[in-house]
């Protein structure tokens, strides 16, 4: 079920008249299974592009394609859209409301006509998948949770409809460093199980961590699109654009470029690290 862009272009209407253009001639394929970072300065065109793919916009030229069909096209089915994938806001903590865990997860759930014995097993799975006990936690208001645990359980909220995509908008912003290894362990624990990832963020060590593939904008153009490890080396190109590479890349580069090769695969520091134990091995064998 992949999602295609055909020459998506979009621009926002300035107060003083006139177009501002937010996204240029953008192509690109999705395929399912993908865990996908955008990188990009603010302003860039990422939001507005997660906000196309959720149907949440209408571009203003060319096609966005979920299995093959237009979904903006006459007749399209927008439920199946909302089935298919979930859109989590950046700090979607402030979207909860009900009174408690339970009802603020069956509310996504609420128009999909499934009986009540099957919304509990999804709002137990979601709450779970989070690290929440189910038992202990549906009672419970929202609100008073922690500001990381309401950051979980927002997103457990998205999972509930069990979507084919899952997007996420600058989803560890905000949160201290075990948050964020935490969120981003279950999130790469989702994509191995066949949930397609598709990750706004600027925290381009987390992305070198757990991503796939990278789509890099600017000015609301596509200029790279390759493997992590592929667009981290271009460390070059990076810079022009005032991006950088993960900080383990640099690391290795620098490293690289002082005697001590390191594969320009390495984008992570489970990588860096084990590139230098086999350069250490390799200097201590007769």
């Amino acid at each position: 079920m992949p999602v295609c862009l055909e020459n998506v272009s979009y621009s926002y209407k300035a107060y003083e008249g006139g177009d501002i253009p937010a996204l240029r001639d953008v192509s690109v394929n999705i395929e399912d299974g993908e865990f996908i970072g955008l990188m990009g300065h603010t302003g860039c065109g990422k939001t507005t592009l997660i906000q196309l793919m959720a149907g949440l916009l209408i571009p203003e030229s060319g096609k966005l394609l979920l299995n093959g069909e237009d979904i903006n096209g006459k007749g399209y089915d927008r439920a199946a859209l909302r089935r298919d994938l979930s859109l989590v806001f950046q700090f979607p903590e402030y979207q909860l409301f009900e009174s408690t865990v339970e009802k603020d997860l069956a509310f996504g759930l609420k128009h999909s006509g499934l009986p009540r014995d099957e919304v509990k097993a999804r709002t137990k799975w979601a709450l779970e998948t989070m690290g929440f006990s189910f038992e202990k936690t549906r009672s419970l208001p929202p609100l008073s949770l922690s500001g990381g645990e309401k950051r979980r359980l927002a997103i457990a909220g998205a999972l509930v409809t069990k979507p084919r995509f899952l997007i996420f908008d600058e989803p560890i912003a905000g949160l201290d460093q075990m948050s964020s290894q935490s969120f981003m362990e279950t999130v790469s624990r989702l994509n191995s199980e066949g949930t397609t990832i598709i990750m706004v963020s600027h925290n381009a060590d987390a992305l070198g961590e757990y991503a796939k593939r990278l789509l890099v904008f600017d000015c609301g153009a596509l200029v790279m699109d390759g493997t992590v490890a592929d667009v981290f080396s271009n460390i070059e190109k990076l810079e022009s654009l005032h991006l950088k590479a993960g900080t383990p890349r640099i690391i290795a580069d620098i490293l690289s470029r002082r005697g001590i090769p390191v594969p320009e695969t390495v984008t992570s520091y489970s990588g860096l690290l084990g590139a230098l134990k086999s350069q250490l091995k390799g200097a201590q064998t007769p």
